[in-house]
């Protein structure tokens, strides 16, 4: 646990992800009665330069899509998914990771209108042409960043493609980040709406580039590897029937299959924790 979090950590905001569903609850009734007032949300940086302060953090109201069946069953999706980081990381851990997203993004809001005057844009219709193109900045691609590290964090889960196929996370991230690196390169083909689309790609996934190159070297370890093998085998000679013990908990692959278990890199010796464990427990020195 980091000094930082040490001090700050009690302000953490729990059920984070149940809250930013709420959030787009608000959002849709809001499209239903009002809808004109949507435009007045955005993270528009033009108009937050000009006074209009509230919509850096109106913005998160905007729901990722319209309503129907298909929007409701991936908002419980990342909901689950959502929860279950909270869980293995920690209510800090995971307040960091979706608010720094939104940070990114927001930094990456004025980054990209700064590019659109560099580029020599400007004039009388600034105001309505950035308006309508700031409906790129939306949390879309902050829940896929949040998908993109369930993928990282358990990349041997299963889910039901189309309720019916199983497939392992790892291979899912796989795909989608083939799919979010396309749209960064391709982007939308009108010029100016590339700088803002390609820029709101970048920014709100730049925390799950900061979370791999922060975490890639504990998950990716080659002494790692070797205190696994090591240990798998001791266990393998001394008890026939679990292989896998949570050293906190006690819980095993016995108990539950469905649990993951992993070595801690920061621990001096063969310490296996389960998904509940493996970023709250105390490091062993």
């Amino acid at each position: 646990m980091s000094e930082f979090e040490k001090r700050f950590g009690k302000y953490a905001i729990r059920n984070l992800s149940l809250i930013l569903i709420l959030c787009y609850v608000v959002g849709y009734v809001i499209e239903v009665f009002a809808p004109d007032v949507r435009y007045y949300m955005t993270l528009n940086p033009y108009a937050i330069l000009h006074g209009q302060i509230w919509r850096l953090v109106t913005w998160v109201l905007i729901p990722p899509s319209s309503l129907n069946l298909f929007t409701i069953i991936m908002l419980f999706f990342y909901y689950s998914i959502g929860t279950s980081l909270e869980r293995v990381w920690g209510t800090y851990q995971y307040n960091v990771y979706l608010f720094s997203g939104m940070l990114f993004t927001i930094v990456g809001s004025f980054a990209a209108l700064g590019l659109y005057y560099l580029m020599g844009n400007g004039g009388s219709a600034d105001a309505y042409n950035l308006q309508q193109i700031s409906v790129v900045f939306s949390t879309y691609y902050i829940n896929m960043s949040i998908f993109l590290a369930y993928a990282a964090t358990f990349p041997d889960a299963q889910v039901l493609l189309m309720f019916i196929i199983p497939v392992k996370m790892k291979w899912m991230g796989i795909a989608y980040s083939v799919l979010l690196l396309v749209d960064l390169i391709s982007g939308t083909g009108y010029g100016v709406i590339d700088i803002f689309y390609r820029t709101a790609i970048a920014a709100s996934l730049l925390n799950f580039l900061v979370y791999w190159l922060r975490t890639r070297a504990r998950h990716m370890a080659p002494r790692q590897i070797i205190r696994r093998q090591q240990y798998r085998s001791e266990v393998r000679h001394s008890s026939p029937v679990t292989k896998h013990k949570c050293a906190i908990c006690g819980r095993t692959d016995e108990d539950d299959p469905a649990l993951e278990f992993r070595f801690c890199s920061k621990c001096n010796g063969n310490y296996e924790y389960c998904q509940y464990h493996l970023f709250t427990h105390e490091h062993v020195k």
